[in-house]
Formats: C-alpha cells, structure tokens, sequence
C-alpha cells in the first residue's frame, strides 16, 4: 500500500507540472505570433532604409556621415549582448553567450579594449559566475521592446562613436531568420559598413538623386536613423526568438510529462493489482484454516 500511494503522490505532482508547463507553451505562443508581426514589419523597414543608405554611401558625394566612415585604428569597442530575464526557454541563452564569449576572446587578442555591455538577467547571472564584470547592465527589456528604450541606447552609441570614445559596436544576440530557424550571431553595427552589405541584390542598380532641402541634411537625418532601426530589429529578433525557444522547450516537457504519466499509471495499475491479489490470498488462507 505504501508503494500505491508514493506513486499516486508522485502522479499528482507530474500533473500539476504538466498543468503548467501547458500553459507556458500557450503563453508563448501568444506572444511569439505578435512579437513574430514586430519582427516581420521591421524588417522590411530595416531593408529598405539599408538600401537607401547604401546608395547614398556609394554616390558621389563631397561629404560622407561619421557612421559610415571607420577610424583609422580600433582600440575601444563595445559588445552589447542580449539574453532573456527569464529561463525555461532551452539552449536560447547559452547560445547567445558561446557566441559573446567567442567574440571577446577575439576582440582581446587583437589588443582592443573591450567594454561588455548585458541586457537580460540570465546573461548577467552567467558573467557573475565567469568573474566577468559588464559595464552596463539592461534588465527592462522584456518581450516587447519599444523604440524609445532602444532609442536612448542608441543615441549613446552614436555620440560616443562620433566623439571617438568607441571605434566598434558589436551586437551578440539569437538572429530570427524564419519560424523553424533561429541562430545566435555577432553582428558589427558600428561603423555601418555592414548595412551596404545587406542592402546587395542582384540586379546592381544605380540611382540618381535630387536631394531638397540639401543631401547633407538628409544624410545626417537618415543614417543615424538607419542605426536605430538595426538596433532595434536586433532586439526584436531577441524577444522573437526568446519565445520560440520557450514554446518548443515548454512543448517537449508538456511531451515528457504525458509520457510520465502513463508510465506512473501503469506502475501504479501493476500496484494495485498486486495489493489486491495479496489481499485475495490472505482471505482464501484465512478461509482455509478455518475449515
């Protein structure tokens, strides 16, 4: 009876987890298909933004923007790196840092002073228990990011760019290319030699402008604008893939708790029966002495 009812205790608690672990999935669903409709309208904002820049940046023009130009030598940079305040959502965060730790590695053998910047409780817990101490830390980005936090950080990013302070930006969080696929990546959005490479297609076109008021004070306008938004479709890719990963973590534990369950059932069912069987035999030898 003992055996019974240890099994019966445990089969309580497998379902209460399973209870959870369901709705979890559900929740993340949920706000995997709007952070999903975020990420998606950015990215064609992102697109078509890069693409004007790059035509901009290769037109013959007498001045050019301090964001598109790289300094002479790159010794201070910043790598900002974006996790999630929350876990139970797989591998998503321990990608992200592999990749971070890769690139600081990298940037600290090239003799450059690196300045590491987390946003996300679980990546400031990790470099707590590497003995690494950021800068700064971030924990107010959550699932919905908006532009104006963004923003803020931004505006810092090009000050300290144009003033000299930093020389390099790289941005370490969990790329979403599509539904099924998500992939950590290290991107450099300072100087914004990278969105020219974005903005290639095949059909190499070339165009030609007339600017009103003046290209300069249209140039100076749209690429620091053009940073922005690469900031913050990264971390709209960030809040996107965060919830994938939760959904499909939360989906294989709902999975693994049905099959504990009826894996308890059984063991609980042979149980019983074999409880009730010693019961039958107790009673057929009690009757039998009797006679």
């Amino acid at each position: 009876m003992a055996k019974a009812r240890a099994i019966v205790k445990r089969l309580k608690a497998v379902k209460n987890i399973r209870k959870i672990t369901r709705t979890m999935e559900l929740i993340a669903t949920a706000r995997f298909k709007k952070a999903m409709d975020r990420a998606s309208e950015a990215a064609a904002y992102t697109k078509k933004i890069s693409e004007l820049v790059s035509d901009l940046s290769q037109a013959n023009l007498e001045f050019h923007h301090p964001l598109l130009e790289k300094h002479e030598t790159e010794k201070n940079s910043v790598l900002l790196v974006l996790t999630s305040n929350r876990g139970l959502c797989g591998g998503y965060n321990s990608g992200v840092l592999k990749a971070a730790l890769r690139r600081h590695k990298e940037l600290t053998a090239s003799g450059q002073n690196v300045r590491l910047e987390i946003s996300g409780k679980r990546g400031i817990s990790f470099l707590k228990f590497q003995g690494i101490e950021p800068s700064h830390t971030y924990t107010h980005f959550e699932d919905r990011p908006t532009f104006d936090e963004v923003d803020d950080l931004a505006s810092r990013y090009i000050t300290e760019y144009i003033e000299g302070k930093i020389d390099r930006l790289d941005v370490a969080y969990t790329e979403f290319v599509s539904a099924s696929r998500q992939q950590p990546a290290v991107h450099s959005l300072l100087p914004i030699g990278a969105l020219e490479a974005a903005a290639e297609s095949p059909a190499t076109q070339k165009y030609d402008y007339e600017f009103l008021p003046s290209a300069q004070e249209i140039l100076e306008e749209i690429v620091p604008t053009a940073f922005k938004a690469r900031l913050f479709k990264c971390f709209l890719d960030a809040a996107v893939s965060e919830q994938i990963a939760r959904m499909v973590a939360m989906k294989g534990a709902t999975e693994n708790a049905n099959e504990m369950v009826g894996s308890l059932s059984a063991q609980y069912n042979r149980a019983r029966q074999s409880q009730i069987t010693s019961e039958i035999l107790e009673i057929i030898g009690g009757a039998a002495a009797l006679e």
